[in-house]
C-alpha cells in the first residue's frame, strides 16, 4: 500500500477546501455559533455570564472547565464525560464550549446513537468511524511556493474554440512583489478562478504553490495601513526573500479521511468489473482493521520524523441510552485504546429498564460502563437566564427586540423549553416587518407563540378536545 500518495493526496484535496472555509466563510447562524469557550474567568477561574456567550448553568461549565484541564494535562485516559440532564439545557452546547475550550483546530464531530442502527454496516464500525472522524492529523509539509504582495493582475483571453462569439480566460498574469525581488507569473485558467473566489487584488499578499497552484490570500499589505480611521482588514506585512521560496505549510485531515482514501480502488489493470459493480451499486463498506493498523502505522512514523503531529477531538454522542449492550462494550475497548478521542455521551433519561434485571438502568447505560463516566448534570434555565439568552441570540441573528419582546418570552419559557423561545424570534420579526415595525414588540412574540404551539399545548388541546368529544357523545 502506497500510504505516502494516499497522504498526500487527502491533504491536498483538504487544503482546497481548506481555502475556500477561510478566505470566503459563510456567515451562517448556527445553534452554538454565539458560543466562543466554557466563559470561565481567567482569574477566578469561575463560570461568568459575561464572557465565552455562555449563559446559566454554571455548575455544569465548572465541572466542564476541570475535565478540560485533566485532558489538557494527560490525566483523562480511559474516561469520558456524560451529561445528563432534561432536554433543551445545553448538553450538546456544553461539549461544543469544551472544544473550544481545548484550542484551535480540535475536530468537534457529534452524532446519534440511533444512526448506528440505521447505517448498512455493523453497529461498532459505524462508532470506530465516528471516533475516526474525532481524531485530526496535523500534517507539515515544506513546500516551493511563490509568495509576495501582488502589483499587478491581467488576465489574457482568447477566442472560446467552441463557437465564433463570446471570448473566454486562457491564462493570467499575476506580478508580485517582496523586499528583495519581484517576479511575473503565467498562470493556468483555473488558478484566476482561484483568485476570484478568495477576491485578492492588488495589494494583497498572496502564496502559490509551485506543484499544485494552490492560492491563499495571507492579508492586506501593511504598506496601505492607515488610510482609513476604521479598518476591517488584516494587515501582514510585505514578505522578505526572494518570490520563489521553501514554506512549512500545515495541513489538517481526519485518521477516517486517510482510512477512506486508502480504501478506494487504485485502478489497476483487471480491476474495471470491480469499479462498474460499485458505481452501479453504491453503498457503504467497511473498512478493515487491518487496513486502519496500516493508516496508523504511517501516521505513527509521521510523527516519529515529525512531520505530523496527532490532535484528539471531542465525540459528542447524544441519545446514549439508546445504544446497547454490544455498543457499550465497543465503548469500553475504545476509551483504552491509544488513539481515543475524548467521548462525551449525553442522555434525558433518569432510570431505564434494563435486559439485566440485576441492573438498575440509571440514564439508561449498564453499571460497568457508567464507572468510566463522569456524569456532569444540567439543569432547566431560569427565566432570567433565558432572558439574556435570547437577548444574546436576537444580537448574533440581527433581530432587534424590545424589552417587552423579551419579557413576554421569558414569561413564556415558564411553561415551555428554551428551544421553543428561541424558535419564535424569527416569527416575531415577520410579523413585525408585516406591521411595518423593524423593532419586535411584546405583542409580536405572543402572537407568534398563538400561531406555533409546543408539545404542551398540544398535549392540553388534546385533553380538551377528547374532553369535549366524550360530552358530547353523552349529550
Amino acid at each position: 500500500m502506497d500510504s505516502m500518495m494516499d497522504v498526500s493526496e487527502v491533504s491536498s484535496s483538504n487544503a482546497l477546501v481548506q481555502e475556500a472555509v477561510d478566505v470566503a466563510p459563510i456567515n451562517r447562524v448556527s445553534t452554538h455559533s454565539h458560543l466562543k469557550g466554557l466563559g470561565i474567568d481567567s482569574v477566578t477561574h469561575e463560570p461568568t455570564d459575561t464572557s465565552g456567550g455562555f449563559i446559566g448553568q454554571q455548575s455544569a461549565r465548572y465541572a466542564a472547565s476541570v475535565v478540560c484541564d485533566l485532558i489538557k494535562e494527560k490525566r483523562f485516559a480511559g474516561k469520558a464525560v456524560l451529561l445528563a440532564g432534561p432536554s433543551g439545557t445545553g448538553k450538546t452546547a456544553v461539549a461544543y464550549a469544551m472544544t473550544l475550550e481545548l484550542g484551535n483546530h480540535i475536530p468537534f464531530n457529534s452524532m446519534s446513537a440511533s444512526e448506528v442502527y440505521s447505517t448498512e454496516i455493523k453497529r461498532t464500525e459505524c462508532l470506530m468511524e465516528n471516533f475516526r472522524k474525532s481524531i485530526s492529523i496535523q500534517l507539515k509539509e515544506r513546500k516551493k511556493v511563490y509568495e509576495g504582495e501582488i502589483t499587478m493582475i491581467t488576465p489574457v483571453e482568447m477566442e472560446t474554440p467552441v463557437h465564433s462569439f463570446g471570448k473566454s480566460i486562457s491564462h493570467v498574469n499575476i506580478t508580485l512583489k517582496t523586499t528583495k525581488a519581484q517576479k511575473t507569473l503565467k498562470l493556468d485558467a483555473s488558478i484566476y478562478d482561484q483568485i476570484l473566489k478568495i477576491k485578492a487584488s492588488v495589494g494583497d499578499v498572496v502564496y502559490i504553490e509551485a506543484n499544485s497552484g494552490n492560492i491563499k490570500r495571507l492579508g492586506r499589505c501593511d504598506l496601505y495601513s492607515g488610510q482609513f480611521d476604521l479598518e476591517a482588514e488584516e494587515y501582514v506585512p510585505l514578505p522578505n526573500g526572494d518570490v520563489l521560496k521553501e514554506k512549512d505549510v500545515v495541513q489538517y485531515v481526519t485518521l477516517h479521511d486517510l482510512d477512506m482514501a486508502n480504501a478506494k480502488p487504485q485502478g489497476k489493470s483487471g480491476d474495471m468489473m470491480n469499479l462498474l459493480k460499485q458505481i452501479v451499486k453504491p453503498k457503504a463498506t467497511e473498512i478493515t482493521d487491518r487496513l486502519r493498523e496500516e493508516v496508523d502505522k504511517t501516521v505513527d512514523q509521521y510523527v516519529r520524523d515529525g512531520i505530523a503531529e496527532v490532535i484528539p477531538g471531542v465525540l459528542f454522542i447524544d441519545e446514549a441510552h439508546m445504544l446497547d449492550t454490544e455498543c457499550c462494550s465497543f465503548l469500553h475497548r475504545v476509551l483504552e485504546s491509544n488513539k481515543c478521542p475524548v467521548v462525551v455521551l449525553a442522555t434525558n433519561r433518569g432510570r431505564v429498564k434494563m435486559d439485566n434485571p440485576d441492573d438498575p438502568g440509571f440514564h439508561g447505560l449498564p453499571r460497568d460502563l457508567l464507572d468510566r463516566l463522569i456524569i456532569i448534570s444540567t439543569e432547566l434555565n431560569t427565566p432570567d437566564e433565558v432572558y439574556n439568552i435570547v437577548k444574546v441570540r436576537a444580537i448574533v441573528e440581527g433581530v432587534q427586540l424590545d424589552e417587552s419582546a423579551l419579557a413576554e418570552i421569558a414569561s413564556i419559557s415558564v411553561n415551555s423549553s428554551l428551544r421553543y423561545v428561541l424558535g419564535l424570534i424569527t416569527p416575531g420579526q415577520i410579523l413585525a416587518e408585516v406591521a411595518g415595525r423593524s423593532t419586535v414588540l411584546g405583542e409580536d412574540i405572543k402572537q407568534a407563540s398563538t400561531l406555533f404551539i409546543d408539545y404542551k399545548m398540544c398535549k392540553q388541546k388534546y385533553v380538551t378536545d377528547t374532553a369535549a368529544a366524550a360530552a358530547k357523545t353523552r349529550n
